[in-house]
């Protein structure tokens, strides 16, 4: 009976961890997902903004009543099945340029030369980027996925290690139990019978008896020393990877996501703000009673805001994003050790276990710092490409000059073929650099992340560093207030968001944007 009492138990902790990590599987499917559906979202909305310029350049002598219909038609489109993007800053200069349309006059073939060689091969520009990118961020994506699923696997293994020595453990120590009442029954006896009263011959069996049981319990003490000791080590390794694994997780959700949309936003917002930027130049060229309209979209494409942006799309979606509950230590049959042992034996193994992770952390922290420079002077290059201000196309608009000198300036600017070829080559090529020095960041940081969890766990149980006890009792014995005890256990979250947020250099205001996410989870 105690037997299948033990097994169920084993299968419950088990069916218990497996559960939580399966939820955090079914998480990061569906950020893919979220992820894949906003890339498929802002290619139809790039698809949408081509077929519009397009359409709009081959309306010449039925400007006015076309446009019309042009601009209520795409409006019929969005009022369908795109309603929840209306959030977001791209989103909305859409909406301004559909009602700005409907406001558009002449010099229809100075718009017709721009829309055709310059708008919509700019959108097919952007819709390309915006593929490729998102399939390098979903690359690095996996990457962290299997990271996220290797760690929960290590400490699967740990675990099922740990449940396997406690348990031989209380196995050994019940048969030395065994072994203390047998020599307490056999001293019994022998204080019972008066040695006189036994035979010469029955004397030294009653010895060899007696040595016997104390053979047995020598023998059962050391088993269960032996048994001891490997549980907690064992115990102390579940407990280490345990920390670690939870420091990854709630990195992964506080910074490597936000990282992770970002790489899927590079460039876009930028590219689609000059995109935009040259159609206003080109309406701001029309008759003076546009321009209020045209301020508007201005103002509107000025916000353009990836960050915005993100931050609503992970708003919309924040079940999804929202970092899941952390691992908690889970006792076997009743084991009510739920910290790191230090005491010898395993005392002298932990500390120089302490400095070894130390000296490590140390190295990989300068290590680290330097990808990070090299991240951010890329990044400024990136940025440096995508916010050339090649947008101004005011010369076209000059009427002294013939269609031919028009179609010469257009060709001479941003859209020659060989300016083309050169921007994106290079531009392409930093993006290669960058995404390898994200990923090696990535990487780092992460072997970081793991490393510092299991060194300030060591230090603060080798007594390097004291923290008091939150206890459910005060001062004066009354019970604490519930809302104390409902907001205790998400004090871990913000000692990992801390140190986080830390050892990845983030700021202030990352600090707090994170903390606003997770709150609204919570409500």
């Amino acid at each position: 009976m105690s037997s299948q009492t033990k097994i169920k138990k084993d299968k419950e902790i088990i069916a218990e961890y497996e559960t939580q990590v399966k939820e955090i599987r079914n998480q990061l499917v569906e950020q893919f997902k979220c992820l894949e559906q906003q890339s498929e979202a802002r290619i139809q909305l790039l698809q949408d903004l081509q077929e519009f310029f397009r359409r709009k350049a081959e309306i010449q002598l039925e400007y006015s009543r076309s446009l019309e219909k042009l601009a209520e038609r795409f409006s019929s489109k969005i009022r369908g099945p795109r309603k929840e993007q209306h959030l977001l800053s791209s989103v909305n200069c859409w909406y301004l340029v559909l009602s700005q349309t409907r406001r558009e006059s002449r010099d229809h073939a100075t718009l017709n030369d721009i829309y055709i060689n310059n708008v919509i091969v700019r959108l097919a520009q952007i819709s390309e980027d915006v593929i490729r990118l998102f399939k390098k961020s979903k690359e690095i994506g996996i990457q962290m996925h299997e990271e996220l699923v290797k760690v929960t696997n290590e400490l699967y293994t740990v675990m099922k290690t740990y449940h396997m020595y406690h348990t031989e453990s209380i196995s050994a120590e019940s048969k030395l139990k065994e072994a203390e009442k047998q020599e307490e029954k056999q001293f019994s006896k022998s204080g019972d019978l008066n040695v006189n009263l036994l035979r010469h011959e029955d004397r030294p069996q009653r010895r060899s008896s007696v040595r016997k049981i104390e053979k047995m319990k020598e023998k059962r003490q050391a088993k269960y020393s032996e048994n001891k000791l490997k549980c907690t080590k064992a115990r102390n390794d579940y407990l280490l990877n345990l920390a670690a694994t939870n420091a990854v997780v709630a990195k992964y959700y506080i910074h490597d996501v936000s990282d992770m949309i970002e790489c899927c936003d590079l460039g876009y917002h930028a590219s689609l703000a000059r995109t935009l930027r040259t159609y206003l130049s080109a309406e701001y060229n029309l008759e003076t009673s546009r321009h209020e309209g045209l301020d508007i979209i201005e103002n509107a494409v000025d916000n353009l805001d990836p960050r915005s942006d993100k931050h609503k799309i992970m708003d919309m979606y924040n079940q999804v994003f929202c970092p899941p509950m952390r691992f908690e230590f889970l006792p076997h049959m009743g084991d009510e050790v739920c910290q790191v042992s230090a005491q010898q034996p395993v005392q002298t193994e932990l500390l120089m276990r302490y400095h070894q992770l130390q000296s490590r952390l140390a190295t990989l922290k300068i290590e680290n710092e330097e990808v990070r420079k090299t991240l951010d002077a890329t990044m400024q290059t990136l940025q440096d490409m995508l916010t050339v201000e090649d947008f101004d196309v005011s010369d076209a608009f000059q009427h002294s000059r013939s269609t031919e000198s028009i179609k010469s300036v257009a060709s001479e600017s941003y859209m020659s073929k060989l300016n083309i070829a050169k921007r994106r080559s290079n531009q392409q090529e930093t993006e290669v650099f960058y995404f390898t020095k994200f990923k090696e960041y990535l990487n780092g940081s992460n072997l970081i992340i793991k490393l510092q969890a299991k060194h300030d766990l060591l230090k603060q149980t080798l007594g390097k560093e004291k923290e008091p006890n939150v206890e459910l009792q005060g001062e004066d014995g009354m019970l604490v207030p519930a809302i104390r005890i409902l907001v205790n256990p998400f004090l871990w979250w913000w000692r990992a968001v801390y140190v986080t947020l830390i050892y990845m250099g983030c700021n202030n205001k990352a600090y707090s944007e994170f903390l606003d996410l997770r709150w609204k989870s919570t409500i």
